[in-house]
C-alpha cells in the first residue's frame, strides 16, 4: 500500500454517525437541540456558582470547572460533525485531525481528574468534618485542578506527538464522527506499537487511577456514615454526593462498556454510540443531575429567578 507521510497528508474523510440517509435531518436537529442544552445548562451552572455566595465552596469550585469542561469538550467534536452532516463536507485537515485528536484527549482526561477532587472533597467533608477548611483550603482546590489542567496537558500532548509521527495508508477514511485515536491509529502504517503502550500507560494514570480513587473515597464515606450515631452534621454533605454518583456512573459507566468489555462486543457501531455517551449526553446531563438532585443548586436558581422577576416588576409601565 502506498505510503504518505504527515507532510503529505492533506486531509481526512470522517464518515460520521452510521445512520440512515432519511434519518440524518431528524438526528441533525436532535444533536444541534442536545449540544446548545449542554452549552446553556452549564453556563448556567457557572453563573450561579459565580453569583450565589453560598456556593462558593470547594465542591462547587471544582462543579464550575467540570461545567467548562464539559461545554468544551463537547464542542471539541459536536460542532464539527454538526457542519459535516448540515454542508455534506466531510474532510477535515491533517492539522485540523491532530488538533480535534488532542483537546479529546486534554477535556476527556480532566473530566476525570476534575470528577475525582469532588469525590475526595466529599470524603473530607464527611470523614473528616471539623477539618474541612483546613484540608481544602483555596490554595488546595486551586492546586487540584491546576495539577490536573497540566497533567492531562502532558498526556494529550505526548499522544498528539506520536500521532504527528506516524505515516498514513493510502485510506484515509475515519469510521468515526470525529477524529478518534484509535481509529486514526488503525490507519497509519506505521509501527504504532508505542502509541499502543503510552494509550495502555496515560489510560491507567487518567483513568483507573482516579477511579480507584473515587471507589477508595466512597468506601470510606460508606464506612463513616455505618459508623455515625446520627446522620446530623453529615446531611448537608451527603446532598451532593448522590449528584456527583450519579456523574460518575454516567461517565466512567461508558469507558468501561466501551474499553473494558470483550472486544467482540466493540464493533465500530458500538464504540461510536459509547463515544457519543460520553461526549454529548453526560455533558449534557450533568447541569440537569446537579440541578435537580441538589438542594443548594435548586435554592441558587429560585434566587436568581425571584430576583429577575422582581426586578421586571419594578419596570413594569404603568396604565
Amino acid at each position: 500500500m502506498r505510503r504518505e507521510n504527515q507532510s503529505s497528508m492533506s486531509k481526512f474523510i470522517i464518515l460520521g454517525l452510521p445512520f440512515w440517509p432519511e434519518q440524518q435531518s431528524m438526528f441533525l436537529t436532535l444533536f444541534l437541540g442536545m449540544y446548545l442544552t449542554t452549552v446553556l445548562g452549564n453556563l448556567l451552572i457557572i453563573l450561579l456558582i459565580r453569583l450565589d455566595s453560598h456556593l462558593h465552596t470547594p465542591m462547587y469550585f471544582f462543579l464550575s470547572h467540570l461545567a467548562f469542561t464539559d461545554i468544551s469538550f463537547s464542542s471539541v467534536t459536536v460542532p464539527k460533525m454538526l457542519m459535516n452532516k448540515h454542508t455534506k463536507y466531510k474532510s477535515i485537515p491533517y492539522a485540523g485531525s491532530i488538533t480535534q485528536t488532542y483537546f479529546f484527549i486534554f477535556f476527556a482526561a480532566l473530566d476525570s481528574f476534575l470528577i475525582t477532587s469532588m469525590a475526595y472533597d466529599r470524603y473530607v467533608a464527611i470523614c473528616h468534618p471539623l477539618h474541612y477548611t483546613t484540608i481544602m483550603s483555596q490554595s488546595v482546590c486551586a492546586m487540584l485542578v491546576a495539577g490536573s489542567w497540566l497533567i492531562t496537558c502532558a498526556c494529550a500532548l505526548l499522544h498528539t506527538l506520536l500521532l504527528a509521527q506516524l505515516s498514513f495508508c493510502a485510506d484515509h477514511t475515519v469510521p468515526h464522527f470525529f477524529c478518534d485515536l484509535d481509529a486514526l491509529l488503525k490507519l497509519s502504517c506505521s509501527d504504532t506499537s508505542l502509541n499502543q503502550l503510552l494509550i495502555f500507560i496515560v489510560g491507567i494514570a487518567t483513568i483507573v487511577l482516579p477511579f480507584l480513587g473515587i471507589l477508595v473515597s466512597y468506601g470510606h464515606i460508606g464506612a463513616t456514615i455505618v459508623r455515625a450515631p446520627s446522620t446530623q452534621g453529615i446531611g448537608k454533605a451527603l446532598s451532593t454526593c448522590g449528584s456527583h454518583l450519579s456523574v460518575v456512573t454516567l461517565y466512567y459507566g461508558t469507558i468501561i462498556g466501551l474499553y473494558f468489555l470483550p472486544s467482540s462486543n466493540n464493533t465500530n457501531d458500538n464504540n461510536i454510540i459509547a463515544s457519543l455517551m460520553y461526549t454529548v449526553v453526560t455533558p449534557m446531563l450533568n447541569p440537569f443531575i446537579y440541578s435537580l438532585r441538589n438542594k443548594d443548586m435548586k435554592g441558587a436558581l429560585k434566587k436568581l429567578l425571584s430576583k429577575k422577576t422582581y426586578s421586571s416588576k419594578q419596570y413594569l409601565p404603568f396604565f
